[in-house]
């Protein structure tokens, strides 16, 4: 089985650490402190994205960073639908930046298409203006 991923744009985020202090509340996380997405549609590449899979995070018009996905739980809303709540990894993995336009909902993101992970000397780096990393990243710099 090979290793998939998805793609998904994080509304309302400017940076990789506004990501994270979102990630942090309690508003963000599941019952088990971990944190969620929750999203309506389930994938129907469930075995896919649990062997390994991430869900990389498109920030200001950038693919930034990358979370492991842990586990898909299922959510009944007060509405009474079925939602399906992507469970997260904590540590956001920061990757090499890629332009991509916006989007509905999430997407599937084969590896052979996924940005890399920076290295891991460069993970604590603070994050470029994002006007600054898109043009790197359409030169190849990044």
């Amino acid at each position: 089985m090979a290793k998939l991923h998805l793609i998904k744009l994080s509304v309302g985020t400017d940076s990789v650490e506004s990501l994270m202090r979102w990630q942090s509340t309690p508003r963000a996380q599941g019952p088990d402190g971990m944190p969620r997405h929750i999203t309506r549609m389930w994938p129907k590449r469930e075995a896919e994205l649990l062997d390994g899979g991430s869900i990389f995070w498109v920030l200001q018009g950038l693919v930034q960073c990358r979370q492991r996905l842990l586990r898909l739980d299922e959510i009944i809303g007060e509405d009474g639908i079925r939602r399906c709540a992507f469970v997260l990894d904590p540590q956001i993995i920061r990757t090499t930046t890629a332009r991509k336009r916006p989007f509905q909902g999430w997407r599937y993101l084969q590896t052979a298409d996924a940005p890399a992970d920076l290295p891991a000397s460069r993970q604590s780096e603070d994050t470029l203006p994002p006007e600054l990393s898109a043009a790197l990243a359409d030169i190849g710099v990044l």
